[in-house]
C-alpha cells in the first residue's frame, strides 16, 4: 500500500490546554506519514510556547498575527500544507489513533470520493452522551439532510486535494457556519459517504465553544442558504428544498429580530428574501 502524505490542519485561538491533547492525538495516530499544521490564530495566551516546547519540529506552526477567524485560519493551514489527502481537527476535538488510517483506506476502496467524514463520540460536560436523532449522521448524497443543521463535522472529515479547486475554501467573511457553507456547496453535487466508526472524540459544553460566543447561529445559516440559492448551482428541486428551509428559518429569525427592536435587519433581510422570491 502506498503511503501518501495527510496534512492534519488544526486551527486553534487561546486554548492552549485542550490545544496539547488534540496534537498529542495526532501524533499518536497509527497512519506514518502525516503532516500536522497547527495555525495559531492570533493567540495571547501561551499556546505558542506550549507547541515549542512539548511538540518541538514534530509539528509545524503558522502563526498569525492577528485573530481572524477559524475560517481565515483552516485556509491558510490547506495552502501551506503539502499533502494529498487534507483532515482538519478542532483544538477541542481528539482523534482515535486509528482515525488516519481507517479513513484512508475506505476512501483508497472509491478513488471517486473527494471527502468523507467518520462518526464520532460526543462528550458534553464531561460526561458522554448520544446524539439525538436529528443530529445521528447521513451518509451518501445528504444535501437535503444538511439544510436543517450542520450534518458534517470537520474534525471527523477527510478530502483529497482536488477538492478545494472544485468546491472552493472555507468563507471568510461567515464568522460562524462556515463549515454549514462548504457542506452544502459540497452535499448539492457530491456524495459525503460516513464510515460508521466512532473515530473522533467531539467536546461540548466548554465556555469557549463557537456555538456559546456568537449568538443567533441561524443568522449566518441564512446567509449561507441565501448564497447557495442566488448561485445557481443547484437541481429544481434542491432549489425548492432549500427555500423551504429558508422560508421556515427567516420566520423564526424575523420574529426574533422584531421583538428585540432590531428593525433594519428586518428590512435588509426582507429585501434579501424577495431577491429569491420569498
Amino acid at each position: 500500500m502506498t503511503m501518501p502524505l495527510v496534512s492534519a490542519i488544526i486551527p486553534t485561538f487561546n486554548r492552549a490546554q485542550a490545544l496539547e491533547k488534540a496534537v498529542a492525538s495526532v501524533l499518536a495516530q497509527t497512519w506514518p506519514n502525516l503532516e500536522i499544521i497547527v495555525v495559531d490564530d492570533g493567540s495571547t495566551d501561551n499556546s505558542a510556547d506550549l507547541l515549542r516546547n512539548r511538540f518541538g519540529s514534530r509539528v509545524k506552526v503558522l502563526g498569525l498575527p492577528r485573530n481572524r477567524g477559524v475560517s481565515y485560519a483552516r485556509n491558510r493551514g490547506i495552502e501551506f500544507s503539502r499533502g494529498s489527502f487534507i483532515a482538519f481537527l478542532d483544538s477541542d476535538d481528539l482523534w482515535e489513533p486509528e482515525k488516519t488510517e481507517r479513513q484512508f483506506k475506505f476512501m483508497r476502496a472509491a478513488p471517486e470520493i473527494l471527502i468523507s467524514q467518520t462518526d464520532e463520540i460526543w462528550i458534553r460536560n464531561g460526561k458522554r452522551v448520544n446524539p439525538c436523532k436529528h443530529h445521528q449522521k447521513p451518509s451518501g448524497l445528504i444535501f437535503a439532510e444538511s439544510l436543517p443543521l450542520c450534518a458534517v463535522s470537520p474534525s471527523a472529515v477527510m478530502m483529497r486535494r482536488r477538492f478545494f479547486a472544485e468546491i472552493g475554501y472555507f468563507d471568510e467573511t461567515l464568522p460562524a457556519c462556515e463549515d454549514y457553507d462548504l457542506w452544502l456547496r459540497t452535499a448539492c453535487r457530491y456524495p459525503i459517504p460516513l464510515l460508521s466508526e466512532n473515530l473522533v472524540v467531539k467536546y461540548g459544553g466548554h465556555n469557549d465553544q463557537l456555538s456559546r460566543t456568537i449568538p443567533a447561529l441561524d443568522r449566518y445559516r441564512i446567509l449561507a442558504l441565501l448564497k447557495i440559492i442566488k448561485c445557481k448551482i443547484l437541481s429544481s428541486a434542491q432549489k425548492k428544498q432549500a427555500l423551504a428551509t429558508l422560508e421556515t428559518k427567516s420566520k423564526i429569525y424575523l420574529n426574533g429580530c422584531r421583538k428585540r427592536g432590531r428593525m433594519a435587519e428586518v428590512y435588509d433581510l426582507e429585501q434579501r428574501l424577495r431577491e429569491v422570491g420569498l
